[in-house]
């Protein structure tokens, strides 16, 4: 049975919403959706450095979307929706920190390198995670997309907590990447 995205995307949009999507993804959106978020923010009063995290985590993690988002299999109905389709959620949890949940699709031979990357990702410690962003950056390892994983790991750098994620097969060589990131003071 496919993973059923309509029911993960009503699950993660439940709380405290401050900026949500489903759908295409554009450089449109992307500039919409920070400014709503920068805005809401100073609204809520945070602390200028958990709405300056945020706000970092939200324009890498968008950026990463545009760029490394593969259009839905053919068997997989989302509407009207057949390009760049993504789901991101962003909201406050209860506990005060905030969380940023994505979903988009991969193709079955980015799995392997993203999982690999993600488990390195969560098993380095601060110190080799700076170590390891230079190390991308002064090897040039970067992917026929442009990333290497750099955004990953800064996004890690930044927020200093792990990142839960799942692949969900959707058949004809397709999955749908499932990402959530935590972000606290």
């Amino acid at each position: 049975m496919a993973f059923d995205i309509e029911g993960w995307y009503n699950e993660i949009g439940n709380g405290d919403i401050i900026a949500h999507h489903k759908g295409a993804i554009s450089a449109e959106l992307i500039s919409r959706v920070l400014e709503h978020v920068e805005n809401e923010l100073n609204n809520r009063e945070e602390k200028s450095k958990l709405r300056k995290k945020v706000y970092n985590v939200m324009v890498e993690s968008l950026q990463n979307l545009f760029h490394h988002t593969e259009n839905p299999p053919e068997n997989v109905k989302l509407g009207d929706i057949d390009k760049k389709f993504v789901i991101f959620v962003l909201k406050k949890e209860t506990g005060g920190e905030y969380s940023f949940t994505s979903g988009n699709f991969v193709i079955e031979k980015r799995v392997k390198f993203l999982k690999d990357r993600l488990d390195q990702i969560n098993y380095l410690t601060a110190d080799e995670l700076k170590i390891l962003y230079q190390l991308i950056l002064n090897n040039d390892e970067y992917s026929d997309k442009g990333g290497g994983g750099l955004g990953l790991v800064d996004i890690a750098k930044r927020t200093e907590n792990r990142y839960e994620y799942s692949f969900h097969n959707q058949n004809n060589g397709h999955y749908f990447f499932c990402l959530k990131i935590l972000i606290n003071n």
